[in-house]
C-alpha cells in the first residue's frame, strides 16, 4: 500500500480495511488478518496497526474476541456505505459542482460520461 502525506498512516490503513469490507473481502463476522499479519501486510510498525483497529473498534465497525482476534461488527458494510456517502455529498459534492460550473459541464455530460464508463 502507499501512503499519502494528507492523512495519519493508521487512518489509512482503517480507509483501506473499510473498502475491503465494502468490497465484500470481509462480511458480517468474517475474521480479520490479525494486527500483526495487517501490519506486516502493510509494512508498517504493529503500533501504527493497532491504532487503526482500536481507531475501527471504536467506532463499532470490527469487534475483538478475546483469545480469537477482530471480527466485522454485522451491519458494518452498511455503517460505512452511509457514512461515506454522508462525507461525500457534504465534503466532495459541492466542490465538484463549482468546478462544473467554472467549466460549463452539465448534468448531461455527467450521464453521459457514466453510461459510457459505468
Amino acid at each position: 500500500m502507499t501512503f499519502t502525506n494528507d492523512k495519519a498512516i493508521y487512518l489509512q490503513m482503517a480507509d483501506r480495511l473499510c473498502d475491503e469490507i465494502l468490497a465484500g473481502t470481509y462480511k458480517d463476522d468474517d475474521r480479520i488478518p490479525s494486527v500483526r499479519e495487517y501490519a506486516v501486510l502493510l509494512e508498517v510498525n504493529t503500533n501504527t496497526a493497532v491504532k487503526a483497529y482500536d481507531e475501527l473498534a471504536r467506532a463499532n465497525i470490527i469487534y475483538n474476541k478475546r483469545g480469537l482476534g477482530y471480527f466485522v461488527t454485522p451491519g458494518a458494510r452498511q455503517q460505512i456505505l452511509r457514512e461515506r456517502k454522508q462525507a461525500f455529498m457534504k465534503e466532495r459534492l459541492p466542490e465538484l459542482f463549482r468546478q462544473m460550473r467554472l467549466l460549463g459541464i452539465d448534468i448531461g455530460d455527467i450521464v453521459w460520461a457514466w453510461e459510457r464508463n459505468g
